[in-house]
């Protein structure tokens, strides 16, 4: 981790993407074969989510364990817990490193979860960024 200046409007940019590429994600036709692309490109509009936030307390993470600590902390309320994240984040890493091939009912899982809960956290963390009321 290394503490910068805040950079807003990186952060803010950063969020708008991560809303873009969620939106795109999800008009993707779930198969077998689109499992695994579905599930790293939704966790990784989280983790974007969590990123934006740590970038506008001038943090830049070196992992992906802040981005989504930084959410699981946040005080909203979901259909699930929050730590499900942290569930996705390793699930995410096993696709990526170890060749892990998942299932389409991993995938609704992650669809299900996004689609009642990736709104709420956009708009909570684009208000503290506007806020400006972070602290690193």
């Amino acid at each position: 981790m290394r503490i910068k200046k805040p950079d807003i409007k990186m952060a803010l940019s950063l969020l708008e993407s991560s809303k873009r590429d969620f939106y795109y994600t999800l008009s993707l036709k779930l198969s077998e074969d689109s499992a695994n692309t579905i599930i790293r490109n939704i966790y990784e509009s989280f983790r974007m989510l969590g990123e934006a936030l740590l970038l506008a307390k001038g943090i830049h993470p070196e992992d992906h364990v802040l981005p989504i600590s930084e959410l699981i902390k946040l005080k909203i309320n979901t259909s699930r817990p929050l730590n499900i994240l942290d569930n996705f984040r390793r699930l995410r890493h096993n696709i990526n490193y170890y060749g892990y091939k998942a299932t389409i009912e991993e995938a609704e899982n992650i669809i299900n979860f996004s689609k009642t809960s990736f709104d709420l956290l956009f708009k909570e963390v684009k208000k503290q960024i506007e806020n400006g009321k972070l602290r690193a």
